[in-house]
């Protein structure tokens, strides 16, 4: 073959016939997903802290489980150092930067305006929104619970954390509702973050609350708190995204779609931001709470090559 530029290549007839003909990727190279609602709480997908900081197969383990559950705990992580947390969480890739800072340890003191940084009840959502990229995982690890003068330690004070199958709650809404699935992977929306001054990020383009990749669905992206104005012009009007949105809502806030568990010291929260969404109920006093966000890119290639042989990995990603 002779290129424009004078350079002559030369390729073997097998490799021609790969490109043109067919895609022969290895797709061996996959992860079956499990999808769940509230009976997962009997036994949820966990790792040990000495597991993951201690071999490759520990963070392959992990990696793993969050690849077809959505999420993982990391069980026994040492809290009196929130340093711990981000060491083991370093161990599946580096921790992505945004306007929050890296790695964060906050308690709920309003430092950002953001309703993660206040104590009220949170509905089920996923995170980043405004971002073109959204981050692939996220991580929480309570540190402390102090509760308020006069109540004692011992008592229940709420902040249970919440955690919902997005993927999952999109299946039942195609088969309860198809209209609403197809209007919630058409209607594309403004998403932005500007409560605090000098920052506003908004994503490249409007994209749907569903994202739907040849076929399959790839993304939810679901945060009321984030969202601009319905448009226009989208090819179904505002009043039928809003119907189709609260049958949405209705289905993430079913019980049977709802895991709640009360996170403790020493057991850190792992989920894919793109699959699963998070929430958590009121609570009295001061939580501290440390974790970070990272890239779903670099994740996902952490998981390839702690679970799969190099050839394998390169035969799925080059061909």
């Amino acid at each position: 073959m002779l290129g424009s530029d004078g350079h002559e290549s030369n390729y073997d007839w097998d490799f021609i016939q790969h490109y043109v003909k067919e895609d022969k990727r290895d797709r061996s190279v996959t992860q079956d997903q499990h999808y769940w609602g509230a009976e997962i709480a009997s036994n949820p997908p966990t790792v040990s802290y000495n597991e993951v900081m201690n071999s490759d197969q520990g963070v392959a383990d992990l990696t793993a489980k969050i690849q077809k559950y959505g999420f993982s705990f990391i069980s026994s992580t040492p809290s009196h150092d929130p340093d711990l947390t981000r060491q083991v969480l370093e161990r599946i890739a580096f921790i992505r930067l945004t306007h929050y800072g890296g790695f964060y340890d906050f308690i709920p003191d309003l430092a950002m305006a953001d309703t993660a940084y206040t104590n009220l009840a949170l509905p089920a959502h996923t995170d980043n929104t405004y971002f073109t990229d959204p981050s692939g995982l996220q991580a929480f690890h309570l540190l402390s619970h102090t509760p308020p003068p006069g109540v004692s330690a011992e008592t229940v004070q709420g902040g249970a954390s919440l955690l919902v199958d997005g993927f999952n709650a999109a299946k039942v809404l195609k088969k309860e509702d198809p209209k609403a699935y197809e209007i919630l992977t058409q209607v594309r929306l403004p998403w932005h973050a500007s409560g605090n001054a000098g920052i506003t990020i908004t994503p490249d383009r409007l994209y749907p609350v569903l994202e739907v990749v040849d076929g399959e669905l790839g993304r939810v992206r679901w945060n009321n708190d984030d969202r601009g104005v319905v448009p226009f012009g989208e090819g179904y009007t505002p009043e039928e995204w809003y119907g189709a949105a609260r049958k949405w809502d209705e289905m993430l806030r079913r019980r049977e779609s709802e895991y709640w568990v009360q996170l403790t010291p020493g057991r850190v929260l792992v989920f894919d931001n793109w699959r699963v969404m998070h929430g958590r109920s009121a609570f009295e006093g001061i939580r501290r709470i440390c974790g970070a966000y990272i890239n779903r890119d670099d994740w996902i290639s952490r998981w390839r090559n702690t679970n799969f042989d190099r050839k394998k990995v390169l035969d799925s990603v080059i061909g």
